[in-house]
């Protein structure tokens, strides 16, 4: 089917930094010469120098075009619906690669004017709401006009190689299935954690926090699918429901296993002295499955620590304190799978030591980029790797009482030295 993607904000960061880079990965595979790109941009637009400045070429020139309009008016969605044009053969990918306030009031704009057939698809960008309510209300106001089948929200992480290997490793190994519940493991750990600061982000991450930014959606995510049952006869298409049934077996955050803290510089770099914006957040969950009781689960990000990584941390009950006992599937970067092993040293003593049998993903082929992948999903009306409404909704859910217990907290944060460890902040 010939694929028209429209494309709010093309002029933007994550247009220019991750998409237009995306679509010609895409296009140069030869498998979607059919596909078209239309941006939509407040004013005038030199498609030459934007493909210039974000592909270092002009190859997609033939692709791409431009429709100026005002996102705040109504007849301009009129004229956008004569502009596209979209036939019965066709389907239309709608992009908003615009702030979340902005999401919604285009979607609604979109749904009066018509743009709101069965071959109409919208792709949203986290985050989806602030909280429970303000999800809530978003999700309700998209229903209006368009069908969940139509909807594609869009959590990166989820595409990424390694996160959809979880799986793969998961139901196909009996390595991992075999020992996948509380009698083999005694913890989980899942840790997401940057070097840089906020890098002149101070207006987005002001609203945000890091709980907000990455806990309810990357890692609660990364969550399911390691908390989630996979049958045997497992399909791809029933991701997005095994994660939800994870999603909704875990117990409601408790306000008291959550440690909040700032780095020291952070309210001079956002210019609001006395913030209480965290942009380190550790919270302690359980879940109510058989599998997993006992078993405790932490999530973790921070910005400003010593390391960049995103990774999941399997901790298996040890026999005695000589053993190794950690699984380590690594999403980024290096993405792949590490396993601790005890062996002994080589030669004529019996010495013993720590060694890492360890699988890199990037050894074996090119891993295709995560905008990519939802791009091409999109396209093919494969869900799998998008988040649902209801998966969203539960997450809120679950982090719903520390957002209040926050409210409520006007003390200030806990404070913690740039480049510090996560095991010197806890």
């Amino acid at each position: 089917m010939k694929t028209k993607l429209l494309i709010y904000g093309i002029t933007g960061d994550l247009s220019t930094r991750k998409l237009l880079p995306a679509l010609k990965q895409i296009i140069g595979t030869g498998d979607f010469n059919d596909l078209s790109i239309i941006g939509v941009s407040r004013r005038e637009v030199d498609v030459d120098a934007l493909l210039q400045s974000s592909l270092g070429d002009t190859s997609l020139k033939d692709k791409v075009s431009i429709f100026s309009m005002d996102l705040a008016n109504a007849n301009d969605y009129q004229k956008l619906k004569e502009y596209l044009a979209l036939a019965d053969d066709e389907q239309l990918l709608a992009y908003l690669s615009v702030p979340p306030q902005a999401a919604t009031s285009i979607v609604d704009f979109m749904g009066a004017a018509g743009i709101n057939t069965p071959n109409v698809k919208i792709l949203f960008e986290k985050p989806f709401g602030v909280d429970l309510a303000s999800a809530e209300d978003a999700i309700s106001r998209t229903a209006r006009y368009y069908h969940e089948d139509q909807l594609y929200r869009i959590d990166h992480y989820l595409a990424k190689e390694m996160a959809q290997n979880i799986v793969a490793f998961r139901g196909g190994n009996a390595l991992f299935s075999n020992i996948w519940n509380n009698v083999f493991i005694e913890g989980i750990e899942i840790i997401a954690t940057e070097k840089i600061g906020i890098e002149g982000r101070a207006d987005f991450y002001e609203q945000t926090g890091a709980l907000r930014d990455f806990v309810q959606g990357h890692l609660m995510q990364l969550l399911a699918l390691t908390l989630m049952d996979i049958p045997h006869d497992f399909e791809w298409s029933e991701l997005p429901q095994l994660r939800l049934r994870a999603l909704e077996q875990l117990q409601i955050a408790d306000p008291a296993k959550t440690i909040r803290a700032q780095y020291e510089g952070y309210q001079d770099e956002a210019q609001n002295p006395g913030s209480l914006t965290e942009t380190f957040v550790s919270i302690e969950l359980a879940s109510n499955q058989p599998r997993w009781q006992d078993v405790p689960i932490r999530l973790v990000t921070g910005k400003a620590l010593d390391v960049k990584t995103s990774e999941i941390r399997i901790h298996l009950k040890k026999l005695h304190e000589a053993q190794s006992n950690t699984i380590v599937f690594r999403i980024q970067p290096n993405e792949g799978i590490d396993i601790e092993l005890f062996t002994k040293k080589p030669g004529y003593d019996r010495e013993f030591e720590t060694r890492h049998l360890d699988l890199m993903l990037s050894n074996d082929a090119h891993l295709p980029d995560a905008y990519e992948q939802v791009i091409v999903d999109a396209i093919r009306s494969h869900k799998n790797l998008f988040t649902s409404s209801d998966e969203i909704l539960r997450s809120w859910q679950v982090v719903k009482p520390i957002q209040d217990a926050w409210k409520m907290d006007n003390q200030p944060l806990r404070q913690y030295t740039p480049q510090s460890r996560i095991e010197e902040i806890i």
